[in-house]
């Protein structure tokens, strides 16, 4: 990475982006427009609408932080450029994570593998449409590393959302909604996050350049969101092993060869309890770890922008 000037902020032409809320008004529309679809789907039992519900219940949330990026984003990059990178990153994202994925063993470590596969593969998707965007800093990396992140959420859901209807007895329209709900919930604090932290301190290290600089902080956060999503992917594994040694005489039943009806309904009460919990604390560690890293790079850009205080000479 070679050494340049930083950009002085007024030098800098910003693209005219409004401000008028679009991103929670298409949400709205979007939410009206899947219930209609579902309502269609149900009663008409058309199974040409599948992949239109498909499609919208896996794009609807992903695309509104796209809106909601392009309303707050500066510099030179434009609307078309955001929504490219959203599509370009998603395809090349899932393409990536699916080739690199592909000869992974179901091994204890399988999911800290895909962390690392899958945050490398959106980092690198982000280095490549950040090269030429100005100015570079620790909000505007955050904004282009949550579009990104969300481009690979959307695709990566319609493909859950297809294995979830697509059954041996047909089509399983309840399995399809609850995978399209859970994952739209959970979208803006997964990979849309998790991408947002790597960008901001990406382009924070930059302080203002017009080129990428180095910093330890960038691998650490690399390091860091893949270990968000490692733990996020196993958080149901986590949650189903506490349960089972927190539920009484569990263990010593299956020592045994079975297992209690009432405590396997036990079991599984308090694993769906200790997975919500798992993924709400990973949740608010990632958005802590991501307002950190903003605080940290905007409070550099304020003492690297005051004048320097003059001394006055001490009296002869």
């Amino acid at each position: 990475m070679t050494e340049t000037a930083a950009i002085p902020p007024d030098t800098v032409a910003k693209t005219r982006h409004h401000h008028r809320g679009w991103w929670w008004k298409s949400l709205l529309i979007g939410l009206v427009l899947w219930i209609a679809t579902i309502a269609v789907t149900w009663f008409t039992q058309n199974s040409n609408l599948v992949p239109t519900l498909i499609l919208l219940g896996s794009f609807l949330v992903p695309f509104c932080v796209v809106l909601f990026v392009i309303e707050r984003v500066s510099g030179n990059i434009s609307t078309l450029q955001l929504i490219v990178a959203f599509f370009v990153g998603g395809i090349f994202g899932v393409l990536g994570a699916s080739l690199l994925e592909a000869d992974l063993a179901p091994t204890v470590w399988v999911y800290g593998y895909v962390g690392l596969i899958e945050e490398f593969v959106k980092a690198a998707v982000l280095v490549i449409i950040g090269w030429r965007v100005v100015p570079k800093t620790a909000k505007q990396g955050a904004l282009l590393g949550a579009t990104v992140g969300a481009g690979f959420a959307a695709f990566e859901s319609a493909g859950y959302a297809f294995n979830a209807a697509i059954t041996a007895q047909g089509i399983n329209l309840i399995s399809l909604l609850q995978t399209e709900v859970i994952r739209a919930i959970l979208a803006p604090v997964g990979h849309v996050l998790w991408t947002a932290i790597f960008g901001a301190v990406l382009f924070g290290a930059a302080r203002m350049h017009e080129r990428y600089r180095w910093s330890w902080w960038i691998p650490v956060a690399y390091l860091g969101a893949s270990a968000l999503h490692a733990l996020w992917d196993s958080s149901n594994g986590i949650a189903s092993l506490l349960a089972l040694f927190l539920t009484g005489n569990a263990v010593q039943q299956l020592r045994r060869g079975f297992l209690l009806a009432s405590t396997a309904n036990a079991i599984q009460a308090l694993s769906t309890a200790l997975y919500i919990v798992t993924i709400a604390i990973t949740s608010v560690v990632g958005m802590l770890a991501l307002w950190l890293a903003l605080r940290h790079y905007r409070r550099r850009l304020l003492t690297a922008s005051r004048p320097p205080v003059s001394v006055p000479p001490a009296p002869m």
